[in-house]
């Protein structure tokens, strides 16, 4: 595997963009549990990391702001994109959420397989 080296083992598996890490920033004094439980509970998330004690300064009507939030790092498959960003628009507060999704170009090849058995229909 030419992006990774030679030292990478034969249980990693490189991927067509199959895989991605979508981030997604969210308010202190929102529902952050509630909202990454619903993620997973519509299948659209395997998985999501809440990262707190995130301070974001940004643009925002014409200034800049700043602002405590936590970081959603979900892990699901590309083709799940456009259901997550519906769920998102649902049930985010914000109302121009971030949404940010990452292609997943090699991983753990048992990992990205529970992915795929975390994410099948009920």
């Amino acid at each position: 595997m030419e992006v990774l080296g030679s030292h990478v083992s034969s249980s990693y598996l490189t991927t067509s963009t199959v895989y991605v890490v979508v981030y997604i920033t969210y308010p202190k004094d929102g529902d952050v549990k509630g909202f990454s439980k619903r993620l997973v509970e519509e299948k659209v998330a395997a998985c999501v990391n809440i990262v707190s004690n995130v301070r974001s300064y940004y643009w925002w009507e014409g200034k800049v702001e700043t602002g405590d939030e936590y970081l959603l790092v979900i892990k699901t498959k590309a083709e799940l994109l456009s259901k997550l960003l519906d769920v998102v628009k649902e049930y985010h507060p914000y109302s121009i959420p971030e949404v940010i999704a990452v292609p997943i170009v090699a991983g753990n090849s048992s990992y990205l397989r529970w992915i795929d058995e975390s994410l099948k229909s009920v």
